[in-house]
């Protein structure tokens, strides 16, 4: 598949909400949020999201943001990663998989499935930092409506807000979609991408 342009494959846009760094206790996703992003374009009726599973006694870092703290009861009894892996597989495995900062998406993934092998990875950090050089914030919560993407994002996501997993990960991949429309971008590679990161 070397010299295909990323606008002609397909990738799926990935993110983790987790409990953050607190004493003694691991960082742990508590949602997950899936898209695919096929020939360009963000397909919606292709995407999967899931609470994950949190137990009570869990520590949370106070500063992590999000609605957990309403959600307490509803982690405890969600399924976990590995308990999700069917549904999961069929977006995950074999993919190029797309994230904002990517490492943190990465590194969940090898926490969590420490046998499967995920990527190669476009991290959209790296990329929105070469595509809108002057930009000065590239958290996706402002990136989006400061490159004027807040309505269709809006549109796909009624409801919801940033720090919730599915609508930071379509958040991630209508940039991707908007980078891949954009003169001089329409022609580059997976390996292109991959190489920002």
């Amino acid at each position: 598949m070397n010299g295909v342009p990323l606008s002609q494959r397909e990738v799926v846009a990935i993110d983790f909400e987790t409990t953050g760094s607190a004493p003694g206790v691991l960082n742990v996703p508590w949602q997950i949020g899936l898209v695919v992003i096929s020939q360009g374009r963000v397909d919606m009726a292709r995407s999967f999201c899931s609470y994950l599973h949190v137990s009570q006694d869990h520590a949370f870092n106070p500063y992590t943001p999000g609605r957990w703290a309403q959600l307490r009861q509803i982690l405890d009894e969600s399924p976990t990663l590995p308990e999700l892996w069917p549904q999961l597989r069929e977006f995950l495995a074999g993919r190029p998989l797309v994230a904002h900062h990517a490492p943190t998406e990465r590194t969940l993934l090898a926490q969590e499935f420490p046998m499967q092998a995920f990527g190669p990875w476009i991290d959209t950090l790296a990329v929105a930092r070469q595509a809108y050089p002057a930009q000065r914030d590239f958290k996706l919560e402002n990136l989006i409506p400061k490159l004027g993407m807040g309505a269709i994002q809006q549109e796909r996501c009624p409801g919801l807000a940033p720090h919730d997993a599915f609508y930071d990960a379509v958040a991630c991949a209508t940039l991707l979609e908007t980078v891949l429309a954009a003169p001089g971008w329409h022609e580059l590679t997976l390996e292109q991408f991959s190489s920002l990161a």
